[in-house]
């Protein structure tokens, strides 16, 4: 695997490094080892699985807070998406920016979000999943959100008149 850090602290791509032949290839897909290795969560509890029907869907932004933030492993396996984290440690010198990618099922990138983050996507054509390792259980009492048009952060999303949930449409405006 290829880690590819973002302007984010703590935020990875994370790249396939396929090897193949004829009959198609093989890559590693997450690896214990390799994680630790970077100081990254190596220790997941849930995988989780989202798909969406329509291009537009857009799912966010979703975290849970302490005791039980978690660090997430996002990866697309059917369409794609512009996957989007929100650094939102006030101790960190990237607090408040964001950063966002296109996974896709064909370029088979993924990404790394560090608890602590907000994080969030939009999908950019029919009918994607993704499936998404967490570090932490879902604790409902822990989970926040933040608006996915907030203008403290100001993400620039590709689909102009997204498709939410009701829950999504109504998380506050971020007050620091």
């Amino acid at each position: 695997m290829k880690f590819v850090e973002t302007p984010l602290a703590g935020a990875y791509v994370v790249e396939v490094e396929r090897r193949g032949d004829d009959r198609g290839y093989f890559a590693r897909a997450w690896c214990e080892t390799e994680f630790a290795e970077l100081g990254l969560a190596n220790r997941f509890v849930q995988v989780n699985m989202s798909g969406s029907v329509e291009a537009g869907t857009l799912r966010g932004f979703h975290y849970q807070v302490t005791p039980h933030s978690e660090d997430k492993f996002v990866r697309c396996i059917a369409g794609s998406v512009f996957d989007v984290a929100i650094d939102m440690r006030p101790e960190s010198d990237t607090y408040k920016q964001w950063f966002g990618v296109e996974l896709t099922a064909d370029n088979k990138k993924a990404f790394f979000v560090p608890a602590g983050f907000a994080h969030g996507y939009q999908t950019l054509e029919p009918d994607t999943e993704l499936m998404y390792q967490v570090s932490a259980f879902y604790a409902p009492d822990a989970e926040r959100g933040l608006r996915w048009d907030d203008p403290t952060f100001d993400v620039e999303w590709p689909i102009d008149e997204p498709i939410l949930s009701d829950k999504d449409k109504v998380w506050p405006d971020f007050v620091d």
